[in-house]
């Protein structure tokens, strides 16, 4: 799954995951932020639709990362304000940087199951002391090899379950847009200081 992977998928318009702007959920957390020079990382930015939202609500310090650009560009056609110079080409598992907030959007459910538990390490070193990993998470199965992959609540209080880590929220989510409600829960994960 890497990057001609994803620009092909892409390109058939087999992204079907596609929620064609922010959704309820995250909107709505960032909506309760006050603080506007926070650093955010949203990693598999894909159509970059939160970065939009966070750049047209005034917040400075925002990267979007991705493997490819294709689907941000396109999003740019549409809104020719969509700031793309935020946007880094780049892995994931290869990011340095530090991050007060990191926002999970279907980039978690791109991954092969297995990376699961690099995800979240690598998220570990990526957030401040007293970063915030936010977002959303599936709450249920696909039946198909590809992404996006599922899993459940459970499974997730076990992953995130690390040192250093705690779980704020982890629950099912109650505004979820329509295609997704009662199939996702929002998480909050802090990052703590060590000990």
């Amino acid at each position: 799954m890497n990057k001609a992977y994803w620009e092909r998928r892409y390109i058939e318009g087999s992204d079907f995951w596609n929620a064609k702007g922010i959704t309820t959920p995250i909107k709505e957390y960032l909506n309760q932020l006050t603080d506007k020079h926070i650093r955010i990382l949203i990693p598999g930015l894909g159509h970059g639709y939160e970065l939009m939202y966070l750049k047209e609500q005034g917040f400075t310090n925002v990267v979007g990362l991705d493997l490819t650009d294709l689907a941000a560009r396109e999003t740019l056609e549409k809104f020719p304000l969509f700031p793309i110079d935020e946007v880094v080409l780049g892995d994931f598992f290869q990011h340095e940087g530090q991050y007060d907030l990191i926002l999970e959007h279907t980039f978690f459910c791109s991954l092969p199951i297995a990376l699961r538990p690099k995800y979240v390490a690598k998220m570990k070193e990526l957030l401040a002391v007293n970063g915030r990993l936010v977002g959303v998470l599936f709450d249920c199965e696909f039946d198909s090899v590809d992404p996006p992959f599922g899993g459940s609540l459970s499974e997730y209080k076990k992953l995130f379950c690390v040192s250093d880590l705690n779980i704020e929220i982890l629950e099912p989510c109650y505004n979820s847009i329509k295609p997704r409600k009662d199939r996702e829960v929002f998480i909050k994960i802090v990052k703590q200081q060590h000990d």
